[in-house]
């Protein structure tokens, strides 16, 4: 257990660090081209096999086996690659569990790709701003005024905040880089193959489910840690509001778990988030969340970073914590 505590918090101050930089080899990245591959043949397979039920049935199928083969090739290759690291070397386990565990983490990476959307939009204009946020969401950005693309960037961070940094770190804490690239491989799936949109709607259906299953825990854990994280943020953050909007919008979404962390968000920051939003050229109505106490600004931006970094020092001192309990009742 001292073991896994030790790698837990090198990866974490790693992800601190480090983050994603440019041109780095990335196995989520890796998990990602698998998905991507083998979505297009099994896609191609569902057209070819017409005698085989219909389309739809055809694409649900194959998109449940598509979650199985990732799933089973992720966890036996990280097991694999931790079991062999620490056979051969007990420090050499360490750095590996290390690195695994901050492969998983994305806090930095996120606070990186939304910061270039608040200097994009403040230093070259609107067309850099769309171009900068089209990167990290999946609606489109070609027409959203100035205030629709710091919105979008805001909720992109309020969403990760439990995505990217707080669920796969409660994953980590429990079952170690095996169990959080398995969390990551379904989070990415889900990512790729899980719209509501003619192409993916049957296919990208059980991983779609899956991810909110798997997420349905750490993304109410996560809003509890934001709410608790305003506390220490000063002025510009409201808990008593962050807990009003959390307990009155956190199910305006589709999905039972995005609109948990991005209430928190929207009641702390005192802006309305989410509403109608366009995919793939078809507008998409959602609803509310939050209330416009103001107008939402380019701060903003910054201001759900340090939300997100906040709840994420929060859940690593009880995750640390717990661990060292545990390790020192191993002693």
């Amino acid at each position: 257990m001292i073991y896994h505590l030790t790698a837990f918090i090198a990866g974490f101050l790693l992800d601190l660090f480090l983050g994603d930089p440019m041109g780095w080899p990335h196995p989520i990245r890796w998990i990602g081209n698998m998905i991507g591959g083998l979505t297009e043949y099994f896609l191609d397979l569902a057209e070819k096999n017409l005698d085989v039920g219909s389309l739809s049935i055809r694409k649900r199928r194959l998109g449940r086996l598509l979650v199985v083969i990732v799933i089973l090739v992720t966890g036996l290759v990280a097991f694999g690659l931790l079991f062999a690291a620490y056979k051969i070397n007990i420090y050499l386990g360490i750095v590996i569990e290390a690195v695994m565990t901050y492969y998983c983490l994305a806090a930095k990476s996120l606070y990186v790709e939304s910061m270039k959307v608040y200097h994009a939009l403040k230093t070259e204009g609107l067309q850099a701003g769309r171009a900068a946020v089209s990167m990290i969401v999946g609606r489109d950005t070609a027409t959203l005024e100035e205030t629709g693309v710091i919105k979008a960037a805001v909720e992109t961070v309020a969403e990760n905040t439990s995505d990217g940094v707080i669920a796969p770190m409660l994953y980590l804490a429990v079952g170690g880089p095996i169990l959080g690239f398995i969390y990551k491989a379904i989070n990415t799936m889900d990512s790729m193959v899980g719209y509501k949109n003619d192409k993916y709607v049957d296919f990208g259906h059980a991983a779609a489910r899956l991810d909110d299953v798997v997420n349905f825990i750490p993304s109410r854990v996560s809003g509890w840690l934001m709410i608790i994280a305003c506390i220490f943020l000063g002025k510009n953050y409201s808990q008593a509001m962050a807990l009003k909007i959390f307990l009155r919008d956190r199910f305006n979404h589709s999905s039972p778990n995005s609109a948990q962390t991005e209430s928190v968000c929207a009641g702390a920051l005192g802006l309305r988030l989410a509403g109608p939003a366009s995919y793939f050229g078809k507008v998409v109505s959602k609803p509310y969340i939050g209330d416009s106490v103001r107008v939402i600004e380019l701060e903003d931006i910054k201001r759900a970073n340090k939300l997100m970094f906040a709840s994420e020092f929060l859940c690593s001192a009880i995750v640390i914590l717990v661990l060292f309990k545990l390790s020192m009742c191993k002693l």
